[in-house]
Order: C-alpha cells, then structure tokens, then sequence
C-alpha cells in the first residue's frame, strides 16, 4: 500500500496500562486486513500509571502507532481534541480506549461517509442497537437524563450524542475541532451542535456495544460537569448569534448613513 493515510484512529487514555496493549492488537488486526494505510493517534492524558510506556512499547512492534502526551489530566475533550489535530487521514475516528464499541462496527459508520455525510456516529439508543452488555441501571438513567438536556438545549435530532465513537471527513474534524473549547466528557455535545450550526451532516447509525465495567466517568462529579458544560454551549451560542446581530445592525445603519451623505451632496 503506498500513498496517503486514508484512516486515523484517535484514542484518548487515561490509566489505560490494563486495556490499551489488548485495544492496539485488536484495531491493528482489523486494519492489517484492510487496502489502506491508516495509523493509532493514542493521547495519553496525564496517565500516572504505565499507560506511555505501554504504548510506546506495543509501537515497536506496529509503527503505525503514534503516542501524544500532556503531563496532567486535562480531560477526554482535550485529548480527543489534540489527537484529532495531529491526525493524517483523510477520515478521522475516535474511539474509548476500553473498545465498548468494537472496532468492526467502522463498516456500518464508513457505509455513510461514502454515501456523502459529513460525520456518522456511533449510537446505543436505536432500535436497531445491538446492546450486549447493558450499564448498570443508574448509569442508564444518567445517561438519559443528560441526552433530555441535550436535546432540549442543543441537538433535538440526536438520540445518543455520548456514545464514544464518532466517524468525520477529515477536514470537518478539522474545522469542528478547531472550535471545541470543551475539555471535559460534554466535549461530544459540543461537537455535534458545531456540525449542526455549521451545516454539516450527520448521520446517526446503530452500532453493536459492550458496557466497560470500569468507567471513567464519575458517577456523582461529572454529570453535573457535564450539564455545566452544556449550558455553556448554549450560552457561547447565544452570545455569537448577539454579536452577529448587532455587527449586522450596525452595517445596515453604516450604509443608511452613507447614503444620506451621498444624497446631501
């Protein structure tokens, strides 16, 4: 295979030293079986455990690896964030280092992209969801609860916008990131409101998911954090459609005067 990367895998890792080697093998297996190069951007954010040393290790035997890091934890947001930024191909997935989401159900994703959207998400809440292994039920009812919030303030359209595999053209995960400003797990929210505001398109596509009994999410902390987050999207919003408005008030008076100017003459 020669030529430019066609596919990145962005994966964001915090305290992964027990996954990542298994998560690497497996969406290397995949690749390997593929007609296109492709290459692993993992984003160590701010591990305190061998995570780096992990990776770094695991790439001497499949160089297509590439391993980011930044010294403290600075959030999911952040490290998909970076990872997208760097990354090469001409489609850009993220997926959690934990694999909840296999690495297989890409197909159904890049069924899409190659049908002309713009981005295709992974999503748990479709009928035709395969869910494996379910959360636990309060984690369920969290998960609902913020999606209510997100899709009463932000994105009325979409069903699951936390399911952490996400499809994009390239040059839209570049645009979108570029605009991101949340670090924390409400980052996927944000995305999506960019990509509906901007007009791209999105498709949402069923996917097979497998539960990860050891969560990074905090059960308590982040989803407040989470709704904190999305509140200040919405905000941000309102603030630019205030600020365009009014540079469009005052055009339309800078040109009324103009022409009174003219007419005076």
């Amino acid at each position: 295979m020669k030529g430019d990367i066609y596919l990145s895998v962005v994966i964001p890792a915090y305290n992964e030293e027990e996954r990542i080697g298994r998560t690497l093998r497996k969406i290397d297996e995949y690749f390997s079986k593929q007609d296109y190069l492709y290459e692993i951007v993992v984003v160590d954010d701010g591990s305190t455990d061998g995570t780096s040393a992990l990776v770094r290790k695991i790439a001497q035997e499949i160089p297509c690896i590439r391993l980011l890091e930044h010294g403290i934890n600075r959030g999911k947001g952040y490290s998909v964030r970076k990872g997208v930024l760097s990354s090469r191909g001409q489609l850009i997935i993220f997926s959690d280092a934990d694999l909840s989401t296999p690495i297989e159900e890409l197909d159904r994703l890049k069924m899409w992209i190659e049908r002309g959207y713009n981005i295709a998400i992974g999503s748990r809440a479709l009928p035709e969801s395969e869910i494996v292994l379910p959360q636990p039920w309060y984690r369920q009812r969290m998960g609902k609860v913020f999606n209510g919030f997100v899709r009463l303030l932000a994105i009325p359209e979409i069903k699951d916008t936390q399911c952490g595999f996400k499809l994009f053209r390239g040059e839209v995960a570049k645009f979108l990131f570029q605009r991101q400003t949340i670090d924390g797990f409400g980052f996927d929210a944000e995305i999506l409101f960019i990509a509906r505001k901007s007009g791209y398109t999105v498709r949402e596509v069923p996917v097979r998911w497998i539960n990860s009994p050891n969560s990074r999410v905090h059960i308590l902390k982040d989803p407040f954090l989470m709704l904190r987050d999305l509140v200040i999207v919405r905000m941000n919003s309102i603030i630019e459609a205030a600020g365009e408005r009014l540079m469009a008030l005052r055009a339309t008076r800078g040109k009324g005067h103009g022409a009174r100017v003219r007419g005076e003459s």
